[in-house]
C-alpha cells in the first residue's frame, strides 16, 4: 500500500511541475521529456529483466543442486541459534536461513549478480511459508531490510570508478563507506526489530554483533595496509574465488550424495525465465514512476530546497554538491551511480564532494527496485512496515556518511 501511495506521488509530482513550468516559465520541453523518460524507462526495465534471465537460471540452478545435495539444509543448522532470534517466525532449520545467508553473503562481497537471484530464491522460500501470500510476513520485511541497507565488505566497483576519475588514491574511501554502511545495517535491523517485537538484547545477537565488529576491524585493519591495486585486486579475486568455491562444493556434495547434478540444474534453471517474466511489470512500474520524477525537475527541485533550508539555518553546506548521489540511490542503482560519476567529474574525485557522493553510493542499496523485484517475485502486494524500516536505514546510512566523511575528509 505504501508503494502505491509513492507511485501515484511520482506521477502527481511531476504532472504539477510540468505544468508550472509550461504555464509559468513558458518550458514547452518538459512534457516531452517526461513522455520520453516513460519510454526509455520502461525499456530499461525490460532490459534488465532480460539480462537477469541467464543469472536467475545459473543461480537457481546451483541452489537446486544445493537443496538435493544438502548444503543449503546444512547451512541452515549452522546458522539456526542466530536466525531463530532474528527470524523468529522461520521454522529451526528450514531451507530459507541458508538461501537468506547465501544472499547476505553475495551482498557484502559486492557479488550483485549473484546476490538478486540467491534474494529471489530466499522470497520464494518464504513465500511457501507465509499464511497470507498477498501481504508481507515480518521475516520478509527484515531480510529486505537486510537487503536494502546495502552491507558491503569490499566496495570494488566504487574504488574502479574513482581510479578511472583520476583519484589520487582510489581507495581512501574504503574505511570510509564500511563504517556507514554499518551503521545502515545496524539501524535496519534496531528498526525493524522494534516493529515485531524482536528482543536484540539476548547473548547469542549480542556475541554475533561483537564478531562482526570484530570480523570488520579486521578487514579494515588488513585492507588498510594494501596500495590501492593490491586493495583491488585482493577485493576482486577474493569474490571470485569464493563464489567459484560455493559452486564447486555445491556440484561436489551433490554427487557425493549420489544426486544427479545435471537433471538438479535444469529444474532449479527452468524458474529463472519464469522468475525474470514475473519481475517485469513491477519493474516498468517502479522505474517508470522514478523517470518521470527526474525527467520533470522533481529531484532538482528537492535537492534546491534542501540547500536553501540548509544556508538559513547556517549550517555547513558543501555537502549539498553529493546530495542528488544519496537522493537517487533508493530509486536507482544506475542513476545513483550517474549521479556519483557525474558529481566526481565537476567536483574532481578527490574532493569533499566527490568522496561523499561514493560514500552516498557505497552506504545503502536500492530500496524500491529492491523491493519492487523481491516482493513483486512472490506477488506481495501489502509491504506493512518494509519501505518505512528501509528508508531509515536509508537515512542513517545517509547521515552516517556525511558525518565520517567530515570525520575524514572534512
Amino acid at each position: 500500500m505504501v508503494l502505491n501511495y509513492i507511485w501515484v506521488a511520482f506521477f502527481v509530482i511531476a504532472f504539477v511541475i510540468a505544468v508550472v513550468k509550461l504555464l509559468v516559465f513558458g518550458d514547452t520541453t518538459v512534457f516531452p521529456a517526461i513522455m520520453d523518460s516513460t519510454f526509455s524507462s520502461a525499456k530499461t526495465a525490460f532490459e534488465i529483466s532480460l539480462g537477469l534471465t541467464g543469472v536467475l537460471s545459473l543461480w537457481l540452478g546451483i541452489m537446486k543442486i544445493g537443496e538435493r545435495g544438502g548444503m543449503v539444509q546444512a547451512l541452515s543448522r549452522a546458522l539456526s541459534p542466530v536466525f531463530t532470534k532474528l527470524f523468529p517466525d522461520i521454522p529451526k532449520g528450514d531451507p530459507a536461513v541458508g538461501n537468506i545467508f547465501m544472499n547476505i553473503a553475495a551482498n557484502m562481497l559486492g557479488l550483485d549478480n549473484a546476490a538478486t537471484p540467491l534474494g529471489l530464491k530466499a522470497m520464494a522460500r518464504l513465500q511457501e511459508l507465509n499464511p497470507r501470500k498477498d501481504t508481507a510476513t515480518n521475516p520478509m520485511i527484515m531480510f529486505l531490510v537486510l537487503n536494502t541497507s546495502g552491507l558491503t565488505i569490499v566496495p570494488v566497483s566504487i574504488m574502479v570508478y574513482r581510479a578511472q576519475m583520476g583519484a589520487a588514491q582510489p581507495t581512501d574511501v574504503f574505511i570510509p563507506i564500511l563504517l556507514a554502511t554499518s551503521v545502515a545495517t545496524l539501524v535496519g535491523i534496531i528498526i525493524t526489530a522494534l516493529f515485531q517485537h524482536i528482543n536484540l538484547l539476548n547473548r547469542t545477537l549480542l556475541l554475533t554483533l561483537g564478531g562482526a565488529i570484530l570480523f570488520f576491524t579486521l578487514v579494515i585493519w588488513g585492507f588498510s595496509s594494501l596500495d590501492k591495486a593490491a586493495m583491488n585486486t585482493v577485493g576482486t579475486s577474493v569474490a571470485n574465488i569464493l563464489l567459484l568455491t560455493i559452486i564447486t562444493a555445491f556440484i561436489i556434495t551433490g554427487v557425493v550424495k549420489k544426486v544427479n547434478v545435471y537433471d538438479a540444474f535444469i529444474e532449479g534453471a527452468k524458474g529463472g525465465f519464469e522468475t525474470a517474466v514475473r519481475i517485469i511489470p513491477y519493474l516498468v512500474a517502479i522505474l517508470v514512476g522514478i523517470g518521470v520524477f527526474r525527467a520533470a525537475g522533481a529531484m532538482d527541485a528537492l535537492t534546491d530546497a534542501i540547500a536553501w533550508v540548509t544556508r538559513e539555518c547556517g549550517l555547513p553546506t558543501d555537502w549539498i554538491n553529493a546530495l542528488p548521489t544519496a537522493l537517487m540511490k533508493p530509486l536507482s542503482g544506475s542513476g545513483s551511480r550517474g549521479m556519483m560519476v557525474d558529481c566526481m567529474t565537476t567536483y574532481g574525485a578527490d574532493s569533499f564532494a566527490g568522496r561523499l557522493a561514493c560514500l552516498f553510493q557505497g552506504s545503502t542499496d536500492t530500496t524500491f527496485y529492491i523491493l519492487a523485484v523481491y516482493f513483486g517475485s512472490v506477488g506481495v502486494k501489502y509491504t506493512r512496515h518494509a519501505v518505512v524500516c528501509g528508508l531509515a536505514a536509508d537515512l542513517a546510512g545517509t547521515i552516517a556518511a556525511i558525518a565520517i566523511c567530515y570525520m575524514f575528509f572534512g
